[in-house]
């Protein structure tokens, strides 16, 4: 029978440390990763927001009226689908052609 020497592994106890550093980096990942989407969200809002106003502008340079969002949309400068910002934030043009966003009412 021959005998095994130098048997090269990892020894439970290094298993359980490299799971634990692991564990430890996902714990500090995972919040990080979670303020970014809001922030993304922000963003994207605000970039909207913006293609509307430009929406709003060529309207008004087309049909020499200030368009409601169902004006837009009947005229074909938005899709039907496409009226909110991407975090949920209702997009409101005001009676002077203003884009803005507001939380929806709860």
């Amino acid at each position: 029978m021959k005998k095994l020497k130098n048997q090269k592994g990892f020894t439970l106890i290094e298993m359980l440390i490299v799971m634990l550093i692991i564990t430890v980096l996902i714990a500090i990942a995972i919040p990080n990763v979670s303020k970014q989407t809001s922030a993304v969200d922000e963003k994207g809002c605000k970039a909207f927001v913006q293609m509307v106003q430009g929406q709003v502008e060529s309207y008004r340079m087309d049909e020499k009226a200030i368009p409601t969002m169902a004006d837009l949309v009947a005229a074909g400068y938005l899709k039907a689908d496409e009226t909110n910002c991407p975090n949920g934030d209702v997009v409101n043009i005001s009676v002077d052609g203003v884009v803005s966003s507001s939380e929806p009412a709860v």
